[in-house]
């Protein structure tokens, strides 16, 4: 029998600058719990292209409960033939392998697990709420709509929604949210919120 696992090498992504192969990191989380019972390897010199960034992507991908690391090492780096920037020494490599921290997925501590379950409960808690403040906006979304068909207005408002994500945006930063989530997040709402008023348009 034939043992297949995955390795994860990062995605080409235009615009990147961070990494030379963006790890998108949702993607082998996705594929981690659809599929968990296969092995899952990061590599992170693939992903990184460069050898400054290999510790940290290397301890994301075992906090994240990969099996492991796969790194490219050069006895002489600069003078590698193919890839040179990414490879470290044998020596580096050591270092860098001692230094991670490998974490266990979970743990018998009766005390971790009391907390961790009343953390999650607040998570489901807060994840109700939000669900029912997004259903509330929807049907808001859908008056919108009727209003647009009755006076002949198309859906999409392009200042309008310039004028949301700036405000969104500036909103997220002041309580620790990345730009890129409330972009993201913002733009899933949108397209849900037209998806509704097109079929008030349609209906």
């Amino acid at each position: 029998m034939q043992h297949v696992g995955l390795i994860h090498r990062g995605f080409s992504s235009y615009g990147n600058t961070d990494f030379r192969n963006a790890p998108m990191w949702h993607l082998p989380i996705e594929m981690k719990r659809r599929m968990p019972e296969m092995p899952l390897l990061c590599d992170p010199s693939h992903i990184c292209g460069r050898r400054d960034t290999l510790v940290a992507v290397a301890q994301q991908a075992l906090n994240l409960g990969f099996d492991g690391n796969m790194i490219e090492s050069h006895i002489d780096p600069d003078n590698a033939w193919s890839d040179a920037k990414q490879q470290i020494t044998p020596e580096v490599l050591r270092d860098l392998i001692e230094g991670l921290v490998w974490r266990h997925e979970t743990t018998n501590e009766r005390e971790f697990l009391t907390a961790l379950a009343s953390f999650r409960e607040q998570i489901n808690q807060l994840d109700a709420e939000v669900m029912q403040l997004l259903g509330r906006r929807m049907a808001v979304a859908e008056k919108i709509g009727q209003y647009k068909k009755e006076n002949d207005i198309t859906i999409l408002q392009t200042a309008r929604w310039n004028e949301v994500l700036e405000r969104a945006i500036r909103q997220g930063q002041s309580v620790g949210l990345s730009t890129d989530f409330v972009e993201q997040y913002l733009a899933a709402v949108h397209l849900e919120s037209i998806g509704h008023q097109n079929k008030v348009m349609e209906g």
